[in-house]
């Protein structure tokens, strides 16, 4: 159980930006920081591809609309990236199996690329891009901080990504209420224009 913490932690960070987990944990494993990282995640490969991978994510998640597809592509990588991540931490550590940390870790990644996903589209219908670019910048610097605190107090790091993943699902239905409230308004205005046109007397076709 002494590995849950860190392996919720890393879930929860996959699921927003899943590559800067691994080249996080890498690069703290390489540097002797942590002995909890697995071997599999120092290796050159893995640290060059996740590198690489990042850049390449944090470029595409300030982009309007090209982040909305950017996040469809990883509904399916973010969770497993974080399932395979808390596997490898319980394996390094053998206090909990491989299937349940998978499992733990997979479904908090899961759940926070939800939450990203569906507040990013959210943003995306306000008319200027700049909340793309402070949305994206929060979110790596939070997962670079979150990670960088798990290290050193796992269960402190656990319980403030629990909080945030509690309030990200709580603001992701304040979005989609106000959403569908502002998209049944237009719809109303809309056919009363169409009703005011259609009246006789009403403003000309």
């Amino acid at each position: 159980m002494s590995v849950l913490p860190l392996v919720f932690t890393s879930g929860w960070a996959s699921g927003i930006n899943a590559y800067a987990v691994v080249l996080l944990l890498g690069v703290f494993g390489v540097t002797g920081v942590s002995d909890e990282v697995p071997a599999a995640l120092e290796r050159t490969d893995v640290l060059c591809a996740a590198g690489f991978l990042f850049l390449c994510d944090a470029v595409c998640d300030k982009i309007p609309y090209v982040d909305s597809l950017w996040d469809t592509v990883h509904t399916v990588i973010r969770p497993v990236s974080g399932a395979v991540v808390g596997a490898l931490l319980a394996g390094q550590s053998g206090s909990l199996s491989d299937l349940a940390a998978g499992a733990i870790g997979g479904t908090s990644a899961l759940a926070s690329h939800t939450v990203k996903a569906g507040t990013r589209m959210a943003i995306n219908t306000s008319p200027e891009p700049f909340s793309n670019v402070i949305m994206s910048t929060a979110e790596d610097l939070g997962v670079g901080g979150i990670i960088t605190f798990a290290m050193f107090y796992p269960e402190a790091a656990a319980v403030i990504a629990a909080v945030l993943l509690v309030l990200g699902l709580l603001l992701l239905l304040f979005l989609a209420h106000k959403i569908r409230r502002f998209r049944r308004r237009r719809a109303q205005r809309r056919e009363e224009k169409r009703l005011a046109r259609e009246l006789p007397g009403g403003p000309p076709l």
